[in-house]
C-alpha cells in the first residue's frame, strides 16, 4: 500500500514537473510583460517536433535534440514578440489573448505542413531507460530524469529571477516599464529575451514528454488548458505559483485517475473555479494587477442607418431567393451545408458580440452554451418528441438560467479573469459526455430516483441519426423534406432563425438596456456612480447572450444530424472570437460578416491548400494589429485617409451612453 502511494506520488511529481515547465514560461512572460500565450501549447509541440528532427537525423540524438530543440523555439519565440506582440503593448491584455489564438492556427498548420499528420515517436537514450529499483518498488528510470531536470530547470530560473543582473532589470520592467526606459536600459531587448526563455521552457517540456506519451500535431492542445489551470491556480504572473501548481495539479490528477476516476479532468477545473471565486489574483498572484487599455469597437461606418436597412433587407431577400438557382448556378451543397453553416456560425457570433462587443466582457467559454444547446436540442428530438420547434426552444430555456447561474458567479470578477472563469466552466461542461457513465453508476443508488441519471451521450462517438420533424408538436409534421432545388427545409429554419435572433438583439441595443449596456463598457465607474447596478445589467447581457448561442448550437447539430464533443472544444471559442474580431466588435452585424468571411476564405483556399487555417490565422493577426476594429471599420478608413481626416473607423466625440435619459 506505502510503495503504491509512493509511486502515485511520483507519477504526480512527472506530470507535475511537466506542468512546472509550462507554466513558469507562461507566468514569467505574463509577470513581466502582461502577455496572456494562448500559443504556448504550440511551442510545446514545436520543441517537441524540432526534438524528433535532431534525434532522428545522423549524429543527432536525444541529448543534441535536448540542447538544439529549445534554442531553435526560442528563436521563433523571439520572433513572435518582436513582430506580433510588441505591437500591442499598451492595449487591454486581452487583445495579446486574440493574436495568440490566430497563432495557435498557424503554428498548428505550419507543424503539419512539415511533419504531417501523423503521430512520431522519439526514444529515450538508454542511460535513462529501463527501471530503478529502491525500497522495495520498482520505478522508470526515465520519470525519475523528467523529475531532475524539471527541479534543476526551476531553481535556476528562480535564481536567474532573483540574483542576476538581467532578473533585476527583468523585475524593474514588470513593475515601471516607463521608469527603466527613462534610465537608458531597452527593455523591449529584455521583453524579447524573456518570451525566447518562456518559449525555451515550454520546448523542453515538450521534449522530455515526447518518450512518454509520443508526438503528434495535437500534443499542444492536451497540455494548454491545464497549464491554464496551474497558472490561474498558483496566480498569473507568480514563479512560485507556477511551481506550486503545476506539482499540485499534477499530483491530484494522478491521484484522482488512480482512486477516483470520475473526478479525473473534472476537479481541477473545480479548482480553478473556486479560487478565481474566492481568490482571483490565484494563491501567490498580484492583487494589484491592472488591465490597460480598452477594447476597439467599430463605427458605424460610412453608411446611413437608413442604407444600411436597406442593405440588410436586400442580403435577406437574395438568401431567401438563393435556393432558386440551387442545381442551376451552384448545387444544392453550397445552401444545405455551407450556407447553413456560415448562417448558424453568425449566430454564434452575434451570441458573443452581444456580451463581448457592447459589455466588455471576452468569455473564452462561450461553447458552454454552443455544445449544451447542440446536445439538449439532439435530446430532445431523439427521447422526447420530434418537433424541431420544441427541440431548439427546450435547448434555448436550458441554456437561459444556465447561463445566468454562470453569469452569476462569473461576472464576480473581471478581465482577464472573467476570460479565465468561464474557460474553466466550459471545459468542466466539455468533460462530461466521456464520463456519463461513471457518473450514473455513483448516481446509482436506492434513495435517489432514476430520472436523475444523465442521459448516453456516447463519449466521442457523440449522438447521430435523428430524424425530426418541422410541426409544432410531437405528432405529425413535415419530415426532412426538400423545397425547391434539393434545398432542405431546414434552410429557411435556420435563416428565420437568426434574421429574428439578429431583430431581436437588435431592438434590444436600441432600447434604454443597450444604452446603458454601452456606457457600462465605456466608463463602468462612471455607470455606477450614476446609479446602474453594473453587476445586473452585464447577467442579464449574458444570459441573452447564452440564451443566442444555444439556439446556433441547436441549429447546427439539427444541420449536422448529430452532435459529438466538438461541439465543446475550446477551439471553437477560439473561432468564434476570430470571427467577431474579424468582422468588427460592437456593431452585431460585424461579427455576422465575420463568419461568412472566414468561411469564406476557408472555402477558397481548401482547393489550394490543406493548411487553410494557418492562412486564416495569419489574416486574424495581421487584423488584430494592424485593423482591430474589423472589416466594418475598412470603409471608414479608407474615407477619412482620402479625405484627410483622422484614420480609423472609431467616431469622434460622441455623448456617454450613461448620460442619455433613461427614457430616451
Amino acid at each position: 500500500m506505502a510503495s503504491a502511494l509512493v509511486e502515485q506520488l511520483l507519477n504526480g511529481l512527472t506530470i507535475g514537473m511537466v506542468y512546472v515547465l509550462l507554466a513558469a514560461g507562461l507566468s514569467v512572460v505574463f509577470g513581466v510583460m502582461d502577455v496572456i500565450n494562448f500559443a504556448h501549447g504550440e511551442l510545446f509541440a514545436l520543441g517537441a517536433y524540432f526534438g524528433y528532427a535532431v534525434a532522428t537525423v545522423d549524429g543527432g540524438g536525444f541529448w543534441a535534440a535536448l540542447v538544439v530543440a529549445p534554442l531553435a523555439v526560442a528563436v521563433v519565440g523571439a520572433a513572435i514578440e518582436r513582430y506580433t506582440v510588441r505591437p500591442l503593448y499598451g492595449r487591454n491584455p486581452l487583445y495579446h489573448i486574440l493574436l495568440t489564438f490566430g497563432l495557435v492556427l498557424v503554428l498548428k498548420d505550419g507543424i503539419e505542413l512539415v511533419w504531417g499528420p501523423r503521430p512520431k515517436e522519439l526514444s529515450a537514450p538508454a542511460v535513462i531507460s529501463g527501471t530503478v529499483e529502491a525500497f522495495g518498488f520498482t520505478y522508470p528510470r526515465y520519470s525519475l530524469f523528467v523529475i531532475g531536470i524539471g527541479a534543476v530547470l526551476a531553481a535556476g530560473t528562480w535564481l536567474a529571477l532573483n540574483h542576476t543582473r538581467y532578473g533585476l532589470v527583468i523585475r524593474a520592467g514588470s513593475m515601471d516599464r516607463e521608469m527603466v526606459t527613462y534610465l537608458g536600459i531597452d527593455i523591449d531587448r529584455y521583453y524579447t529575451l524573456v518570451f525566447a526563455f518562456g518559449a525555451a521552457l515550454a520546448a523542453i517540456a515538450g521534449l522530455v514528454l515526447a518518450p512518454r506519451n509520443g508526438v503528434d500535431p495535437g500534443m499542444g492542445d492536451s497540455v494548454i488548458i491545464p497549464a491554464f489551470v496551474v497558472v490561474v491556480l498558483g496566480g498569473l504572473g507568480s514563479f512560485r505559483g507556477a511551481v506550486v501548481g503545476g506539482l499540485g495539479v499534477g499530483v491530484v490528477q494522478t491521484v484522482m485517475r488512480s482512486y477516483v476516476p470520475v473526478l479525473e479532468g473534472l476537479v481541477v477545473f473545480l479548482l480553478m473555479i473556486g479560487v478565481l471565486l474566492v481568490r482571483p489574483q490565484g494563491l501567490f498572484g498580484d492583487p494589484e494587477f491592472e488591465e490597460a487599455g480598452d477594447l476597439f469597437t467599430a463605427s458605424g461606418g460610412v453608411l446611413t442607418d437608413a442604407r444600411r436597412r436597406q442593405l440588410g433587407v436586400a442580403v435577406v431577400a437574395l438568401l431567401a431567393l438563393a435556393p432558386l438557382g440551387s442545381g442551376v448556378l451552384y448545387s444544392p451543397f453550397l445552401l444545405n451545408s455551407l450556407f447553413v453553416t456560415v448562417l448558424t456560425w453568425a449566430l454564434f457570433a452575434l451570441s458573443l458580440d452581444f456580451v463581448m462587443g457592447y459589455a466588455g466582457l471576452v468569455s473564452l467559454g462561450h461553447v458552454l452554451f454552443y455544445g449544451v444547446g447542440a446536445y439538449v436540442t439532439v435530446l430532445v428530438v431523439m427521447h422526447a418528441v420530434p418537433s424541431v420547434v420544441l427541440a431548439l426552444l427546450v435547448g434555448v430555456a436550458i441554456c437561459l438560467p444556465l447561463a445566468w447561474v454562470i453569469g452569476q458567479l462569473s461576472i464576480r470578477v473581471a478581465g482577464v479573469y472573467f476570460a479565465m472563469i468561464t474557460l474553466g466552466f466550459a471545459e468542466l461542461f466539455a468533460q462530461i459526455p466521456n464520463k456519463v457513465t461513471q457518473i450514473n453508476a455513483l448516481l446509482a443508488t436506492p434513495w435517489l430516483p432514476t430520472w436523475l441519471r444523465l442521459p448516453a451521450l456516447r463519449g466521442n462517438r457523440g449522438l447521430f441519426g435523428i430524424d425530426p420533424v418541422y410541426g409544432l408538436t410531437g405528432g405529425p409534421g413535415v419530415g426532412a423534406v426538400q423545397v425547391v432545388g434539393g434545398v432542405d427545409l431546414l434552410y429557411y429554419v435556420v435563416l428565420a432563425a437568426v434574421v429574428g435572433s439578429y431583430l431581436l438583439a437588435r431592438r434590444l441595443m436600441q432600447a434604454p438596456f443597450g444604452s446603458v449596456l454601452q456606457g457600462i463598457r465605456e466608463a463602468e465607474q462612471r455607470a455606477e456612480f450614476v446609479g446602474y447596478d453594473v453587476t445586473a445589467y452585464k447577467r442579464r447581457a449574458f444570459v441573452v447572450s447564452g440564451g443566442l448561442a444555444g439556439l446556433a448550437g441547436g441549429l447546427q447539430a439539427l444541420a449536422d444530424g448529430g452532435v459529438s464533443t466538438s461541439y465543446l472544444a475550446w477551439i471553437q471559442s477560439g473561432k468564434v472570437i476570430v470571427m467577431t474580431m474579424l468582422g468588427g466588435m460592437g456593431t452585431l452585424y460585424g461579427p455576422m460578416l465575420g463568419a461568412g468571411a472566414f468561411f469564406g476564405v476557408k472555402e477558397f483556399l481548401l482547393p489550394v491548400t490543406e493548411q487553410w487555417q494557418g492562412v486564416l490565422g495569419v489574416l486574424f493577426v495581421l487584423f488584430v494589429i494592424f485593423v482591430p476594429e474589423g472589416l466594418v471599420s475598412i470603409p471608414a478608413t479608407v474615407q477619412a485617409r482620402f479625405a484627410g481626416g483622422p484614420s480609423g473607423g472609431t467616431p469622434v466625440e460622441e455623448p456617454d451612453p450613461v448620460d442619455r435619459e433613461v427614457g430616451d
